[in-house]
């Protein structure tokens, strides 16, 4: 019985801990709003220290799961929003960040480690410079959407976030490879690579057409959206059995997918969908901080004074190696770039489509690492070599890059008076023109009292549409939605009322608040 309290005991400890985590990263999130910073900096910051938390527990998860458990779902949620007519248009930039940047960090902070443990392998040093050369989407897009950058610097930084994770992790499993095997050559590794490209595009195209015909027949949304996170598991499990690159097919799977899933999904599904998709990659960035600071702690307390001070200086070099040779890249494409346009020898399309030095500045300074970071430091073996100071140099890393990175580039975004000249505000005010005007002649022949009333109503929001240059509507507002949410907000109060007094059950209740509830949607509310 003893045994049986002890094992009872821990799992209320480890479950009033979740609780205390989850609900201080609201907090920080909270915090993180008001003061306009990226919220994976204070989930950093949290990290660091629940680490230096005497009793705080020693969770542990098994390497192998950590990157299907926390990158795959973050990743799918990230490329089904992803424009391919964006990431094409900028495919020069993209491609440029993604194989450049991502290999010139892996093989700049390689030799750096190697130059500071030089008992360290090569390889091991490669995969540390893997796991740390990827930026993080979520801490970009964090800031990005606070302030208003110019439209083709954001699609060139969130193409890049969203592949250099497959070209990050590439390197990643061919360094953890050659440590395994302690010998692999370049006619080893080229094979490898072509059938991880190739296979996971050819994958990834292959799910998007079998799997969005199964998932049609779940109507129920609960039971819908838990196929979407399975389905989207089982791709990555799938690929990695395969020897292909999990991140590579979950992109291509989710960006040929999205193509068609505004017309396949209908409203009552997609609402709840995204609003369960993006919590959960709120929790399990949540999760990966604490995880990664948790596994710190054993490090930190392992290590005597001396070492500890070794691993702070080379955790500094290696965050500096980071920052500098993605600031170097990227000056010495700007600078090129510019030369060719001189000459005469490059002609682009779009003159903006050379960055100003205040905007090249601007894209390596949004460098910051954070949850691919740490899933792939997490996901090494335990036997791996000199795994704890990667553990531990990866969420310094992290925690830099949030910290300096994240709290000034604002700042420096807002000095440089960067603007936007709003491409997709036009293009979403032209298209609504158009889809209104359809929507009017698909109901012109109604005699319907109702048809009527929905007549007026487009020829209001045309007759606005007319008097625009753009075809825009005022605050992207239909004429009638502030009157329904005034209409809305009474009835709301009034059913409350009834509910207080008693006069109708919560089954009642219910029911209507549901109705209204689809109604203050449809009213933009």
């Amino acid at each position: 019985m003893a045994p049986l309290k002890s094992v009872l005991g821990s799992l209320v400890s480890t479950f009033e801990w979740i609780i205390a985590l989850l609900l201080g990263a609201v907090a920080l999130s909270a915090l993180a709003r008001r003061i306009k910073v990226p919220y994976p900096t204070f989930l950093a910051i949290g990290g660091a220290l629940v680490a230096l938390v005497p009793n705080s527990p020693s969770w542990t998860l098994d390497p192998g799961l950590a990157l299907a458990l926390f990158v795959a779902p973050v990743l799918l949620d990230a490329a089904f929003d992803t424009s391919l007519r964006d990431l094409r248009n900028n495919w020069v930039p993209v491609s440029t960040l993604v194989v450049a940047a991502v290999g010139l960090t892996t093989a700049g902070v390689a030799y750096v480690a190697h130059r500071l443990m030089p008992d360290m392998p090569w390889a091991a040093a490669v995969a540390l410079g893997a796991i740390v050369a990827p930026p993080d989407a979520a801490a970009a897009v964090a800031i990005l959407s606070q302030v208003k950058l110019p439209y083709r610097m954001v699609k060139v930084l969130e193409g890049e976030s969203l592949l250099n994770d497959a070209s990050a992790l590439l390197i990643y499993r061919i360094a953890v490879g050659a440590v395994a095997t302690e010998h692999l050559t370049w006619s080893q590794v080229a094979p490898t690579m072509a059938l991880a490209l190739i296979g996971s595009v050819v994958a990834g195209l292959l799910a998007a057409r079998l799997i969005p015909p199964i998932m049609e027949r779940v109507t129920e949304a609960p039971s819908a959206i838990i196929v979407q996170f399975a389905t989207t598991f089982m791709i990555w499990i799938a690929a990695e059995h395969l020897g292909l690159s999990g991140i590579l097919t979950i992109v291509v799977y989710a960006m040929t997918m999205a193509r068609g899933a505004g017309l396949r999904m209908p409203a009552r599904l997609r609402v709840p969908s995204y609003a369960v998709w993006e919590t959960t990659v709120f929790v399990l960035n949540v999760l990966a901080f604490m995880l990664i600071g948790l596994q710190v702690r054993p490090i930190w307390t392992r290590l005597d004074a001396d070492v500890r001070w070794e691993y702070c200086l080379a955790a500094a070099w290696i965050l500096l190696t980071v920052v500098l040779v993605r600031l170097a890249w990227v000056t010495f494409y700007r600078t090129s770039l510019r030369v060719l346009v001189a000459y005469g020898v490059y002609h682009p399309k779009d003159p903006k489509a050379v960055a100003s030095p205040k905007g090249g500045f601007i894209i390596s300074w949004c460098g910051m690492r954070g949850l691919v970071t740490l899933a792939t430091a997490f996901a090494l073996p335990e036997n791996f070599p000199h795994r704890d100071f990667i553990v531990f140099s990866a969420f310094a890393v992290v925690l830099g890059t949030l910290v300096i990175q994240g709290l000034t580039l604002r700042p420096l975004i807002l000095a440089f008076g960067l603007r936007d000249d709003d491409p997709v505000g036009t293009e979403v005010a032209r298209a609504r023109a158009v889809a209104y005007r359809a929507a009017l002649d698909a109901i012109e022949d109604d005699p319907s009292e109702e048809a009527e009333i929905l007549r007026l109503e487009y020829r209001a929001i045309l007759m606005q549409a007319d008097d625009d240059p753009y075809g825009g509507i005022a605050n992207g507002e239909l004429p009638a939605d502030p009157l329904r949410r005034r209409a809305i907000a009474a009835a709301r109060k009034s059913l409350f009322d009834l509910r207080a007094t008693e006069v109708i059950g919560d089954d009642a209740f219910h029911r209507l608040e549901e109705e209204l509830d689809r109604a203050e949607l449809s009213a933009g509310g």
